[in-house]
Order: structure tokens, then sequence, then C-alpha cells
């Protein structure tokens, strides 16, 4: 590991004024689960951590009926889980934090640090960069891309978004809050992912002196939610495909729903073809199958993961009758 410079600011004002005006002039430490793991590999090589350890603003879990759920950025996976407000009010998302089964990442690991964290792709972190090249040339396409993306897939980028949170999160309409050197402004989660056209471009909609303070979430009135998740194994690894689906039911038929893939594409995948599909109609088998095809109809799926084509179409497909059975948030 190469060495750095460690600042412990006690306001998120401090914080931001010392991080640097280029990407790898200083990184931001929350729970440090994935950003000490790529400093050690040199992955990423900062002259600077900041961290967050002592800035109590950026904890603290707030829910109100009226105006929904506030979340710091360093509140813990543990502590999400530990809420009663949360799961009385968002089931889903506490769904999400329990596929960290990790007992230390849950400790450790941050809401914050969870929608930041960077791809888990194979070439990424072995060293050839955020879009997998080698002399200018793609390693993903004729190369080992069993986990990599089957939506969003044309290119330069193929890695999948690894956050847990981020699809129910975007279902449920979330907001993150963005604090950098000339003030604070807010962003749709949706928009806060982005695909990277450069090797020098980020996944998200920070600047690098910015950094995210705030998750916020619109009440629950009426919203039926659930995540599914398809993974190889139990024990701690990322799913292979998840499907986040939030939706009201009127006279027992289906309004304003929302659904989203992750783990299948450079971002979080909302799919508006599942939405259409689903709108206006009662949840059944065949409803849930329909809309689980149709979010996969545009998929184009690289030489070795054309099967998760099959496994987002039922993550979707299950999601749907969960969020059905499990009966709408008061």
């Amino acid at each position: 590991m190469q060495a750095f410079e460690y600042a412990r600011p006690t306001t998120a004002e401090a914080a931001v004024a010392l991080l640097g005006s280029q990407w790898g002039d200083s990184e931001v430490l929350a729970g440090g689960t994935d950003l000490v793991s790529l400093m050690k590999d040199y992955v990423v090589s900062p002259k600077r951590l900041v961290s967050l350890k002592d800035i109590k603003s950026l904890g603290g879990i707030e829910y109100k009926p009226k105006s929904g759920l506030r979340l710091g950025a360093t509140v813990t996976f543990q502590e999400l889980l530990d809420s009663p407000e949360i799961a009385r009010n968002y089931p889903a998302l506490v769904q999400a934090a329990q596929g960290v089964t990790s007992p230390q990442i849950r400790s450790r690991g941050t809401v914050g640090g969870d929608l930041c964290q960077r791809p888990r792709c194979w070439y990424f972190r072995l060293g050839y960069g955020l879009l997998a090249q080698s002399d200018g040339k793609p390693l993903v396409p004729d190369g080992d891309n069993r986990y990599h993306a089957i939506l969003g897939n044309e290119g330069p980028a193929y890695f999948v978004n690894p956050s847990s949170l981020a699809p129910i999160l975007i279902a449920l309409g979330a907001k993150v809050r963005v604090q950098g050197q000339q003030g604070v402004r807010e962003v749709s989660l949706h928009n806060f992912f982005i695909t990277p056209k450069s090797a020098e471009e980020r996944e998200y909609a920070l600047q690098p002196n910015e950094m995210l303070t705030d998750i916020l979430v619109p009440p629950p009135e009426g919203i039926h939610m659930a995540l599914y998740e398809v993974r190889q194994k139990e024990a701690l690894d990322w799913p292979l495909a998840a499907a986040a689906v939030a939706f009201k039911l009127s006279g027992g038929k289906v309004d304003d729903p929302r659904v989203v893939l992750g783990h299948v594409a450079p971002v979080p995948w909302p799919s508006l073809e599942a939405e259409h599909a689903l709108e206006g109609n009662t949840v059944g088998e065949a409803s849930a199958d329909e809309a689980g095809k149709a979010a996969v109809s545009r998929a184009t799926p690289l030489s070795k993961n054309a099967y998760k084509v099959k496994l987002a179409h039922v993550a979707v497909k299950r999601a749907i009758l969960a969020a059905a059975k499990g009966g709408a948030n008061a």
C-alpha cells in the first residue's frame, strides 16, 4: 500500500475542504470495507484519506410519516437492520441489507459506501482499469465475462453495478444529498449512477471534491414492495441478478409500478418494459411472468453470461409476486 496522509475532520464542511480537485488526490473513508482492499491491491493510491468517523451529522436514522426516511451516509448495515422503523415501513430495504451476510461487513459497511463502492469486475480489480482494456482493446467481450452485464453493455463499460441497496431505493424514488465545496445539492438516485465512457470517469455523479451525506426516501404509504436476489451461494457473495419492485394496487390492479434490476448492467437498471407490462393488470403468475420476460427483452448477453437472462426474468417475477403477497405499508 502506498503511503498516504490521513485526516479526521469533525464537520462535513471541513471534510469536503480536504478533498482534492482530481480523482486520485484523495478518497473518502467511511467503513473502509471496499476502499482498503482497493488500496492494498494498488487499484487506487490516494495521496490523502479523509475519514468520516468523527462527523456526527453523517449518521442517524430518522423517519417521519409525512416526509419519509433519512439515512445518514455513515449508517451501518447493522444499524439499518436493527431499526424497527425501517422494518415496519420499508421491509424490502431490510431484505436488501440481509443479503450482506458477513457480520464484519454489516458492522463496518455503510449505506453511503454501498452506493459508492467500486465495481467487482475482476479485470478492474486486477489493474486493467474501469473499462477493462489492454492496449486500447476491451478484454471483456472475448474474455471471461460470466458475471458481466447483459443490459446496457454496448460498451465501453461491461461491469455490473454492485450496490445491494440501490435497486430498491431507486424503486422507492429515493434521492441522495451531496455536499461539495460549492454547497449542497440533491440528486435523484436513479440519476446518481452513470455509465462511464472513459477511464477517467467514475460510475456515479460525484465530483472529486464532493461526498454523499444523506439518503432520502419518500413515505411508503400504500406501497407494496419486495426485493428478490439470485445467488450462487448463501455465504458472502454478490448476487448474479436481482430485482426490486414497488407499486400500489387500485381496485386490485397495479398502479404506478417501479421495477429496477440489479447486478445486470453498469447501473441499477429501471425496466420501463416491465413497468408497462404490469401497469393496470392484476398480479398473478401469468402477469408477473410477462413482466419478467419484458424486463429482459432488450438483453444482449455476452459469450459466457446468457444464463443471467433467465435469472433476471425469474427475479422480476418472484419480486412482483412477493410484493403483492406482502401487503401495502400503512
